[in-house]
């Protein structure tokens, strides 16, 4: 004779409990940035964000490198100085071989989810984003 098996429900969580997505981005978010302070704004919309339906964002194909060596339009790339997601040393080597017009910088004591808009860094990120924006047309 077979019985049966009661449903296996979640445990209950505190009302006032983060729901497990918003956990587990923070989890995330407190790994990436070594328990940076983020600017509360940012973090909320993430919060948010991380409650939104998974979707795949509609993308082209990569462009090719011959591609990319192409272009001229100027770009700035703005690095992380402490990213545990990228190597900024390699990217921006990466960024010069490929992108002939492009400039880097490297932004001090930002990691990869905390490129300051607030803090200490968000001078520097300013600045450099209104040099390169107001710098007389390049040929």
């Amino acid at each position: 004779m077979l019985r049966r098996i009661p449903p296996r429900l979640p445990a209950a969580r505190p009302a006032d409990a983060a729901p497990p997505h918003r956990r587990r981005t923070r989890a995330f978010l407190d790994w990436e940035t070594e328990g940076a302070a983020l600017d509360p704004a940012w973090a909320r919309l993430r919060d948010e964000a991380a409650a939104l339906p998974a979707a795949r964002p509609v993308t082209g194909p990569r462009s090719s490198p011959e591609e990319l060596r192409g272009l001229t339009t100027p770009a700035l790339v703005l690095l992380a100085e402490r990213s545990r997601v990228h190597d900024s040393a390699a990217v921006a080597a990466t960024v010069h071989r490929l992108l002939p017009h492009a400039e880097t910088a490297t932004l001090t004591g930002a990691t990869h989810h905390s490129l300051p808009s607030h803090g200490p860094g968000a001078a520097e990120l300013s600045r450099r984003a209104e040099d390169f924006l107001t710098a007389p047309a390049r040929p």
